[in-house]
C-alpha cells in the first residue's frame, strides 16, 4: 500500500452543497435561505444565546448562593479504608499522596485529607497528606504511627 493508492471511504465522498447556482441545482434563488428576514441577509451573525428578543435562559434562570473561589478542597480519604488496603497488602512503612493515587483512591493533583472513620485501626506506619483531622490523628498516634503534614 503506497499514500497514492489510498481512497476515502464511501461516507467521506460527498461533494459539497453549492447554492445559488441556478434553478436546476434546487438550491438557486435564495440559495436554501427561504425568504427575506434576518437570517437570509448576507452578514448574519448571532451571538450565543440569543433567543431572538426573548429574555435568554441564562438571564431567566435565577442565581443565588456564592462560590468562594479561593475555596480549597480536599478528597477525603478514612482510616478503615486506609486499614484494608494496609491487610491487603497495598501499602509499606509509609504511605504518601503518590501511593494514594495508585492504589486509586485520589488523582494526581488532588489535596488529600486523612479523616478518622474507623475505630479498629492498628497499623504502625507513617501517612503523609496534606490535612488531618484531630480524630485521625489521635487514631494514627494510637496505634503507634505518626502523621506528617504537607504543604
Amino acid at each position: 500500500m503506497k499514500l497514492h493508492n489510498l481512497v476515502a471511504p464511501e461516507p467521506n465522498r460527498k461533494t459539497r452543497k453549492r447554492v445559488g447556482r441556478g434553478e436546476g441545482s434546487g438550491l438557486g434563488q435564495q440559495s436554501g435561505r427561504g425568504h427575506k428576514g434576518q437570517k437570509s441577509r448576507s452578514g448574519y451573525s448571532y451571538k450565543q444565546g440569543f433567543e431572538g428578543g426573548q429574555m435568554p435562559l441564562q438571564r431567566r434562570v435565577p442565581k443565588f448562593g456564592f462560590k468562594n473561589p479561593f475555596r480549597v478542597s480536599y478528597k477525603a480519604v478514612n482510616l478503615d479504608t486506609i486499614q484494608a488496603l494496609i491487610t491487603d497488602g497495598h501499602f509499606g512503612d509509609t504511605i504518601t499522596l503518590k501511593d494514594f493515587n495508585k492504589v486509586g483512591l485520589v488523582g494526581k493533583k488532588d489535596l488529600v485529607k486523612v479523616l478518622g472513620r474507623g475505630t479498629e485501626f492498628s497499623a504502625k506506619i507513617t501517612i503523609e497528606a496534606n490535612a488531618f483531622s484531630k480524630s485521625a490523628v489521635l487514631a494514627i498516634e494510637k496505634a503507634g504511627g505518626s502523621t506528617k503534614k504537607i504543604d
